[in-house]
């Protein structure tokens, strides 16, 4: 009898392709989620603060900028750990992750468009109203619905499972940049020097705003149904699980976590689990920064159109997608310590790009606009492929350290970490760029690189363990995949 399960009768493991794509479809709507609210809600924050305060300089509201970005990803870390360990703790027909996964990303579509719709009007606490509860629903599916991939994959296979997961996730984060170039947002905020159409609102173009907000919420919405119809959660999980099994045999861990049920994780393996943890946070410190103040970068400090950073994320996902590609393959030959490691190498080493030609190169006027510095997207490009290196054998790092009973609860972990980060680097860097400091968008890249620098630091003292792939199938047979 033919099944979905991803063994043979070698007792080899394969990756069912099919199957990670369409789970993939839940980070697709993350990403895409996402990548609309970091690209917009800051620049949008920026303006109705100076609306609010009665200031034209943007360096004098970036803190409170920072505050309310970090805020959103306070509540995330204190959700995600939680609706994980209840996700763990669920079982319904539909499965464990699903319900979370339903219920919050059409509560998030339904709430996403109000946030432009208040900006349009003006009306600063309902945006932040609405973009916290965004965020609490986002948070109520995220981390259920990225556990669902290592709940049906075994060990071994979750780096390249997890590039796949990934990819999806940066096609939605593709759509949400392309939508935005449509719907340009600079021509929006080009209105302002006429009060009747900016400082009133009703008579602007809501559409550029509204756009790419309406089309994330019926993507959103599509991608949760194509999960919904075509991942049965319990099915699968009874079909793979002798190659769960197995992959707890396989797994890459000093010390054994099979049939783990309530006992403490052995010395090595929590040492292990802290150190992955404290230099995740640190390099989220770098990206989050990056990622939060990179439209407000292009536009004020750069003097560019917000549609040249919209292109520019493009040009990283891009170099995002190559690296997940072959991050996965890398690990397996060289272990998912020196691929991480590697992958941060490359980050510093765009980053030191940056800033040197930051300030050697000289600024081209076209238009009434700067022209988007060229180095800048092959910095991108290299950010990109350095970091989805440490993206997509990060996460399996981490679940790999517990039994299958926990993934909920360390995917909590992870993304508590990472949110930890996002929480203070806004708050930070908002700071810092107060003009007491004398500092300007300049600083952006210095900070990066710090926190990068750190961050490989720390993880230096992670062994690398390097899995058995005796029972891992490659080649032409990896790509069998079965009904």
């Amino acid at each position: 009898m033919k099944t979905n399960s991803s063994s043979n009768s070698s007792g080899g493991l394969k990756l069912n392709y099919k199957r990670t794509f369409i789970i993939g479809f839940a980070f697709f709507g993350i990403l895409l989620l996402w990548q609309v609210y970091d690209s917009w809600c800051p620049t949008m924050l920026t303006e109705l603060f100076k609306e609010a305060f009665h200031t034209t300089e943007e360096k004098d509201v970036q803190y409170l900028v920072g505050i309310m970005m970090a805020i959103d990803n306070l509540a995330a870390l204190i959700m995600l750990p939680i609706f994980g360990r209840l996700s763990d703790k669920t079982h319904t027909k539909m499965g464990k992750r699903m319900p979370y996964i339903l219920v919050g990303t059409f509560c998030c579509a339904v709430a996403f468009p109000f946030i432009p719709l208040l900006f349009h009007y003006h009306n600063l606490i309902g945006t932040i109203v609405m973009m916290a509860v965004v965020v609490f629903f986002a948070m109520m599916y995220r981390n259920p619905a990225v556990a669902l991939m290592p709940d049906i994959t075994p060990k071994p296979l979750r780096s390249k499972a997890n590039g796949i997961i990934n990819i999806m996730g940066y096609i939605g984060g593709a759509f949400a940049t392309v939508v935005g170039l449509i719907f340009s947002f600079s021509q929006y905020l080009g209105t302002k020097d006429d009060k009747n159409l900016y400082w009133f609102g009703r008579t602007a173009n809501i559409w550029l705003v509204e756009g790419p907000f309406l089309v994330a919420s019926v993507l959103m919405v599509i991608s949760a149904l194509v999960l919904f119809f075509t991942v049965k959660e319990n099915k699968i999980a009874e079909e793979v699980k002798a190659d769960m099994e197995l992959g707890e045999k396989l797994a890459a861990v000093e010390d054994s976590v099979e049939n783990e049920e309530e006992k403490p994780m052995t010395k090595a393996n929590r040492t292990m689990l802290l150190l992955i943890l404290a230099a995740e946070f640190l390099w989220f410190m770098s990206d989050n920064a990056v990622g939060t103040f990179m439209g407000n970068y292009t536009i004020y400090f750069l003097g560019c159109e917000h549609s040249s950073s919209l292109i520019n994320t493009i040009v990283g996902g891009v170099g995002s997608v190559v690296g997940f590609l072959v991050g996965g393959i890398l690990a397996g030959k060289i272990g998912r310590k020196w691929t991480i490691f590697s992958g941060l190498g490359l980050s510093i080493l765009a980053t030191i790009v940056w800033i040197i030609c930051s300030y050697t190169v000289p600024p081209i006027t076209s238009a009434g606009f700067n022209v988007f510095p060229i180095y800048l997207y092959v910095v991108w490009f290299v950010k990109g492929f350095g970091m989805s290196l440490v993206h997509v054998n990060s996460f399996p790092m981490v679940v790999e350290l517990c039994s299958s009973k926990k993934i909920g609860k360390f995917t909590g972990f992870y993304y508590a970490s990472s949110m930890a980060a996002q929480t203070i680097t806004p708050c930070l860097l908002g700071v810092i760029l107060l003009p007491q400091f004398k500092l300007d968008f300049s600083f952006l890249p210095i900070y990066s690189i710090i926190c990068l620098s750190c961050s490989i630091l720390v993880f230096s003292f992670v062994k690398n363990i390097k899995p058995d792939s005796k029972n891992i199938k490659k080649g032409l047979a990896a790509l069998d995949v079965e009904d």
